[in-house]
């Protein structure tokens, strides 16, 4: 029998359990992907069809059960589960895009205030400052109040949330690698600073920024969710996961099932997402190999 006070042992059931929760989340998460890829050919019904003789049914196992509606009907008669996973098909884009501008916009920045320095990266990192002082979601707010709740406005925004992010372990990145022999041995045969960027810079960058784009999906699927609920993300009738919950929230004491589908998938995609953004985090951090 294994010593409970064995200093081996423990770190061993500890990452035991550490793995079984990273493959439960990336299950959850592949699972999420495919839903929401698939959603127009697994839902039963359409995410705008109306049925008012159908409304506020509830889900599969309680009295007034409507065949074919597995999670309820809304106010309006709609179908609960195929509204949902139209809305995570949407909420998943919105994120994804967002994700992707920030990452161009903040991996140029850095990559710009890292080569150059001086009074150029003096300047990008007063803006990252400037950024990372302020709530983003007052920001958001001000902007959406101002040029109104497009599904571009809306991308734009998402996109500007967490570049500062991006920015500044680029910029990290870049002074570090700009000291190691290979580098100054690549400006010492001639190339110039974006030949040498784009030769040696940027493939040593890929794994810290595909682990902050992972971390950067969750933060902004929240952010789309808040500003839909407030009413100035994702307009009715189009769904979204934040927007069903906003306009559900009315109907929690009669009918909580309209809240809570839309919730549970925000939940379990936020958490999937974190979980699969610390397990890219682990396998891209060469130290924790080594030991």
């Amino acid at each position: 029998m294994a010593n409970l006070a064995d200093p081996v042992s423990r770190p061993r059931r500890k990452t035991d359990r550490t793995d079984f929760i990273q493959k439960i989340a990336i299950a959850i998460a592949v699972i999420l992907v495919v839903s929401a890829v698939f959603a127009p050919v697994i839902t039963p019904f359409g995410p705008l069809d109306q049925s008012l003789l159908s409304r506020l049914r509830p889900p599969l196992g309680f009295e007034r059960y409507l065949s074919g509606h597995l999670a309820g009907t809304d106010e309006l008669g709609r179908d609960v589960l195929s509204r949902s996973l139209h809305g995570l098909r949407l909420t998943l884009a919105l994120a994804f895009a967002g994700a992707l501008i920030g990452l161009l916009i903040g991996g140029t920045l850095g990559l710009i205030a890292g080569l150059r320095g001086g009074w150029v990266e003096d300047a990008i990192m007063s803006l990252v400052d400037m950024q990372i002082a302020i709530p983003f979601t007052l920001i958001a707010l001000l902007i959406l109040s101002l040029l109104g709740s497009s599904l571009t406005v809306l991308v734009v925004v998402l996109g500007i949330a967490g570049w500062e992010q991006y920015a500044r372990i680029v910029r990290a990145e870049v002074r570090r690698l700009s000291s190691l022999p290979f580098i100054e041995a690549a400006w010492t045969a001639g190339a110039g600073p974006f030949y040498a960027a784009w030769r040696h810079v940027l493939p040593n960058l890929v794994s810290p920024l595909v682990v902050q784009f992972t971390l950067a999906l969750s933060n902004i699927v929240i952010l789309e969710s808040t500003l839909s609920f407030l009413g100035l993300g994702v307009q009715p009738p189009q769904p979204s996961l934040g927007s069903m919950v906003g306009l559900g929230r009315d109907y929690m004491p009669t009918a909580p099932w309209i809240v809570l589908t839309p919730a549970a998938l925000i939940v379990a995609l936020t958490f999937s997402v974190q979980i699969l953004g610390d397990w890219l985090r682990d396998r891209a951090d060469v130290r924790l190999h080594d030991r």
